[in-house]
């Protein structure tokens, strides 16, 4: 019963996401139950889906949301915020050397998989806008990172923003396009 749940909320979730992707500024027809539907223009949507909704919406972080499943953070992720998520994408995983994916979703890599992903978290809604360069936040695992903007291109420890501001109800996705490891 909880994957059917899981499921139908990722499909909801995917929906709007595309839904958003596409629209242009004009007024789009979204529907919110089988049952209701609403119009309003897409920049006065209110923000209903969490960080994690986010996600589990995004074809393109299946890997992530595995992970974030397998280290239990799920329910801490949904919690009140607010949260900054930098989100690798499948491909910035795929990247990883052969067998580090696999390894870390192991239930005996537990903690080293929560480090690396509360490497990619912090406190604050922290919006693209707020950035400068060279500047360092701090994350939830207690290391920073480090932004450099160039020519109008924002890099967070070397990995390309590739998508800002995707506004949740408790914080702000930054897609990403390579995977933070912390420091040993």
């Amino acid at each position: 019963m909880q994957k059917n749940i899981l499921s139908m909320v990722a499909a909801v979730a995917f929906s709007a996401i595309a839904l958003t992707a596409c629209n242009n500024g004009e007024t789009k027809t979204a529907e919110a139950t089988p049952e209701t539907v609403t119009e309003m223009p897409a920049e006065t949507t209110p923000a209903a889906k969490d960080v994690v909704d986010i996600a589990i919406g995004s074809p393109d972080h299946t890997t992530l949301v595995a992970a974030v499943t397998a280290a239990g953070l799920v329910e801490t992720l949904k919690g009140a915020g607010p949260f900054t998520i930098f989100a690798p994408t499948n491909a910035a995983f795929a990247a990883l050397p052969a067998g580090t994916v696999e390894g870390l979703l192991k239930p005996e890599s537990k903690d080293a998989l929560t480090n690396v992903l509360t490497y990619h978290v912090v406190a604050g809604a922290v919006k693209s806008a707020d950035l400068t360069d060279g500047q360092k936040v701090k994350t939830l695992q207690g290391q920073e990172l480090t932004v450099s903007i160039k020519e109008g291109k924002v890099m967070i420890n070397g990995a390309n923003v590739t998508a800002a501001d995707l506004t949740g109800s408790n914080g702000v996705v930054h897609i990403i396009d390579a995977v933070l490891m912390p420091k040993k």
